[in-house]
């Protein structure tokens, strides 16, 4: 997203190419979400711009608007993806992947602007993500930032600095209980602080982002303010250009999370880990920037361990609530309850013979087989009337009912004479009569 630098660029370059010209034509496309949402329409910011002269260009923050000859004026946001084009010329604040085809309009164009002064320029903003939006506001040129949406959202660091004192901001800072870097995202606190501004001036004051904002040292506040003032101006002083970024600045190296072969450390081999923050991905450098209070969240516990022997995230970590661990554990003991095999009883039934004793001890296995033919508990009894027959010397029925026997032969399960189940139990037998 735009921030602070970006958009100083972009105002930059309207200064250069269009405060002072008339807009001849003014085409516009609508779009509902980048008009709509906010109460225009392209029909109507087509009316209200023609045939007017841009008087100005100012900007607070990620807002920026053009000043024209009577109200209306257009109040501009990029949202995510948002950017300002002018025709042959390269406006963008880094080096394309690809070059870009020289058509005009651009892709994604929502309106165009060219003036009739010469020489002639022309203009068009473009979203491809539709998260940008635009306005029409209607009052004096002088009261912009006195009405909404701009008074909703807090003093701009550079255009604002006899308000955003150090004395101010340790109230602010004082006022909340929150992550230090969700605080500073907050637009309504502080204006044009995005996500790597955020990450470089906490950086730069050696603070960890997920800190308690109310529980930082008189010393840390007072090391914050100069930060967040030096970061700003210096991204707007370059206008957002990277390549102009001081060599020790977290930007220069901060890319490289996910891509292959990137490099994951600070030219002085300190090494960048990776939190979110108030919802957005944050770098830090945890060897710098240390916990001295209350924390929101510790960082994961993949990127906390520190190869490089900073012992302070591991001390931090968060540990697992008892209340989870001892439910995970009940929940485990009482599946092991569900699951847990059956004791076998040591209880021996009454023998009647040393015949009945044999005979039992060969069906004991039938009882910690609850898929028998007939149930275990039937396989003990019939088991116990067989070898009672045969104690008697009356033959016992051929059956093997209740004998546990492989399942690709079921014919077993009923067993003949001549089969060798059979005559193994007839050897069994014949000795216990003896």
């Amino acid at each position: 997203m735009p921030e602070i630098g970006e958009v100083a660029r972009i105002v930059n370059y309207l200064h250069k190419h269009l405060v002072g010209k008339t807009l001849a034509v003014v085409k516009a496309q609508h779009d509902e979400n980048v008009f709509g949402k906010v109460g225009t329409s392209a029909a109507e910011f087509e009316k209200q711009l023609t045939g007017k002269k841009v008087v100005d260009a100012r900007q607070q923050g990620k807002y920026f608007w053009l000043v024209m000859s009577s109200p209306p004026h257009p109040l501009f946001h990029f949202g995510m993806a948002g950017w300002w084009k002018i025709r042959d010329l390269e406006t963008a604040y880094y080096k394309p992947t690809k070059k870009e085809e020289a058509t005009w309009p651009p892709k994604y164009w929502k309106f165009t602007l060219e003036t009739a002064d010469e020489p002639k320029s022309e203009h068009a903003f473009v979203d491809f993500r539709r998260f940008g939006r635009i306005r029409l506001v209607d009052c004096a040129a002088d009261e912009m930032r006195n009405v909404s949406p701009l008074k909703e959202n807090g003093p701009d660091p550079v255009a604002d600095k006899d308000i955003l004192t150090e004395e101010w901001l340790v109230q602010k800072l004082q006022s909340k209980h929150v992550p230090v870097k969700a605080l500073l995202l907050d637009q309504a606190n502080i204006s044009g602080i995005g996500n790597w501004v955020g990450d470089e001036l906490l950086y730069d004051a050696k603070i960890h982002p997920e800190q308690y904002s109310n529980t930082l040292s008189p010393a840390q506040m007072k090391q914050l303010h100069k930060s967040i003032h030096y970061v700003c101006s210096t991204a707007v002083d370059l206008l957002a250009e990277s390549d102009r970024f001081p060599e020790e600045w977290l930007f220069k190296h901060r890319w490289g999370k996910g891509k292959k072969d990137a490099p994951q450390r600070l030219p002085n081999g300190e090494k960048i880990k990776f939190v979110t923050v108030g919802g957005r991905t944050s770098a830090i450098v945890p060897s710098v920037q240390k916990k001295t209070g209350d924390v929101a969240a510790d960082v994961k516990k993949g990127d906390s361990e520190d190869e490089d022997g900073v012992g302070e995230d591991d001390a931090e970590k968060q540990k697992p609530k008892s209340t989870k661990r001892k439910a995970r554990d009940d929940g485990e003991a009482e599946d092991d309850r569900k699951t847990a095999p059956k004791k076998k009883s040591n209880k021996k039934p009454p023998a009647a013979s040393r015949g009945t004793k044999r005979a039992m001890k060969d069906e004991e296995v039938d009882t910690a087989e609850p898929n028998g033919v007939n149930g275990s508990h039937q396989s003990v009894e019939d088991s116990t009337t067989k070898a009672q027959q045969t104690a008697n010397g009356s033959e016992p029925p051929k059956s093997t009912a209740g004998r546990k026997q492989k399942a690709s032969k079921p014919s077993a399960k009923t067993g003949t004479e001549d089969g060798s189940t059979g005559r193994r139990r007839s050897t069994r037998v014949s000795r216990g009569t003896k």
